[in-house]
């Protein structure tokens, strides 16, 4: 089982990833596309690795935006493995963007 992080650690992360933050106990970043089948391709990709790695978001499409918020509910909040899912979700946006 993952082990939570303190609130330290959770902020040493968070700098690391400018665009994410954390609320209500999970880490959350909202993404913008050029169109909705841009959004809809970003969540199927992230869905992908999700199933891969066994660790699930939670997803919001509104058209060309998409946020992403995760926790780990397991260890009762966020974890490494969040910060992962979170870089994850990160490189498969800029390929999109870029493509």
């Amino acid at each position: 089982m993952a082990e939570k992080l303190t609130e330290a650690q959770i902020e040493s992360e968070l700098a690391n990833s400018p665009e994410w933050g954390e609320t209500s106990g999970e880490i959350q970043r909202t993404y913008q596309f050029p169109d909705f089948k841009a959004s809809i391709a970003f969540v199927d990709a992230l869905a992908e690795y999700a199933e891969r790695v066994r660790h699930h978001p939670d997803i919001l499409i509104r058209y060309n935006k998409v946020t992403v918020s995760v926790s780990t509910h397991d260890a009762g909040g966020i974890t490494a493995k969040d910060f992962a899912l979170a870089q994850e979700a990160d490189r498969i946006a800029s390929q999109l963007v870029t493509a």
